[in-house]
């Protein structure tokens, strides 16, 4: 390479998957992905920095355009061989035949390595031999990637056959699934390429994860934060003793207006965190992010069967301060702790249709000619922002800068043994007690014991970032098999 920086050469036909690869690798979701032949005419370079120090770059290049006639020259060559590619791009310059041609070799013959993208779902054509011994014959290194888009694999021995004679690894790639795990085995298997490159490539992964580190260390202090404003809001307006239920009902849609709010611009952040410039998740409608976060179905999902919030309800405030444990009220999640569980609105809240708004979530008390509110008492609260903030990040996380089936995309696959969709549900005492410590800190509202409760609670988060990246449910397994 005679860069400092590594430089790779994104070689495909259009549809098969290159611009997916290249804005996959790159983690760039502005780079065009078109079905469309002839859509880039000229190279584009695509460079990845972390603190504003350039690492990599990936070059997106047109298709070949005569890869038999460029080959027949190339083997017809009589001059030296280091300088074939720069004779070929000479001689061809000004023919319109070959304009794509030249245009794609001209990185390579600056040096920049190959990632030559084919998808693996059709069979193998003669003219892909013919571009796949140019690039033998070019010398760079090189790694052939099939792009498996479908579940189609009777054509992979194929396709593998061929490449192990012209390059010197292989890998199959999923680019609409695969998420940063997958992404640094990729660059994991590029240092096979060549021995030069090991080095370097080394460096350049070790700055991708140290980044992705401090993404997930700002995206708990983000998700931190933000559980911090909704538990400890706080409110107190004039009220006289005849408008109290009028004005209580105004302070609750106020509350729930300004937590959903909060939670849509930390999704915002933490999508910006990890940079999806276009990806906005604009979730599927089963998603149970498309659920209004007071909803009943969002509560039941992640939380509290309908019977258990009328229980809560039920009880009222005789459980205040009292401590109830799950078992208490037939609970498989664990959420309910010392700390003092669900304070409910007594029974009125069983005529309503909406049951859970009859289990309060703030608390709310008339003082002289004030109402005051808050903080919130419900720590199922807490516990519902947490799956959500969770299941936000698992969405971000696995979706592909590649991917652009935006209306195709499902409902997030969590596997929990329960049966429920909450990442919580699998928490065990320890991880359960952080978070009661957190609760209790944010509605005593002492700085230091908060700012410690806080440190433990965004370790713990780290902790689930790093659970839900290795299961990698929206990716597909992924392998490579060097030639």
């Amino acid at each position: 390479m005679k860069s400092t920086v590594p430089e790779f050469a994104i070689i495909g036909h259009p549809n098969e998957g290159k611009s997916s690869v290249l804005s996959t690798l790159a983690e760039d979701d502005s780079v065009r992905v078109s079905p469309i032949p002839g859509e880039t005419v000229v190279c584009q370079t695509f460079p990845v920095r972390i603190d504003g120090r350039e690492i990599i770059r990936f070059i997106d290049t047109p298709g070949f355009q005569n890869p038999r006639q460029t080959l027949q020259w190339l083997k017809d060559y009589q001059g030296p061989e280091d300088g074939m590619l720069a004779a070929f791009i000479a001689a061809h310059r000004d023919a319109l035949a070959f304009q794509d041609d030249c245009e794609l070799l001209g990185p390579v013959a600056g040096g920049a390595g190959v990632i030559f993208v084919v998808d693996g779902s059709r069979p193998l054509r003669h003219v892909d031999r013919a571009e796949m011994e140019i690039l033998r014959l070019s010398g760079v290194p090189r790694m052939a990637v099939i792009n498996c888009k479908e579940e189609e694999t009777r054509f992979l021995d194929q396709w593998q056959n061929e490449f192990r004679k012209h390059f010197n690894a292989i890998r199959l790639f999923n680019s609409c699934r695969a998420n940063y795990s997958q992404r640094i085995e990729l660059l994991e298997s590029l240092k096979a390429i060549d021995q030069r490159l090991a080095p370097v490539l080394q460096a350049v992964i070790e700055a991708f994860q140290e980044d992705w580190e401090m993404r997930n260390q700002q995206a708990a202090a983000l998700l931190a934060g933000f559980l911090q404003d909704v538990l400890a809001y706080r409110q107190s307006v004039p009220c006289a003793p005849q408008d109290e239920q009028l004005r209580r009902q105004e302070l609750h849609r106020a509350y729930c207006a300004y937590a959903v709010s909060r939670e849509r611009q930390v999704q915002e952040e933490i999508r910006s965190l990890f940079k999806h410039n276009i990806f906005n998740l604009d979730v599927p409608p089963q998603s149970i992010l498309q659920e209004d976060l007071f909803s009943r179905k969002t509560w039941e999902f992640l939380g509290l069967s309908e019977w258990q919030i009328i229980v809560a309800g039920a009880l009222g405030g005789a459980v205040l301060g009292v401590g109830i444990d799950a078992a208490t009220i037939g609970s498989s999640f664990g959420l309910f702790s010392a700390v003092g569980g669900l304070i409910g609105a007594g029974a009125t809240a069983l005529k309503g249709k909406e049951i859970l708004s009859g289990a309060r979530i703030l608390g709310m008390r008339m003082g002289g000619d004030q109402l005051q509110v808050g903080p919130v008492t419900n720590i199922q609260l807490l516990y519902i922002l947490l799956d959500r903030g969770l299941l936000f990040y698992a969405s971000v996380i696995n979706w592909a800068h590649g991917r652009r089936d935006y209306e195709r995309a499902t409902a997030h696959p969590i596997p929990v043994a329960t049966g429920k969709g909450g990442f919580t549900s699998r928490w065990h005492r320890e991880q359960r007690a952080i978070c009661d410590r957190f609760f209790q800190a944010v509605r005593r509202g002492h700085e230091g014991e908060l700012e410690e409760a806080s440190v433990a609670l965004q370790d713990l988060l780290r902790d689930q970032f790093a659970a839900i990246a290795e299961d990698r449910f929206l990716a597909d397994k992924t392998g490579d098999e060097p030639s």
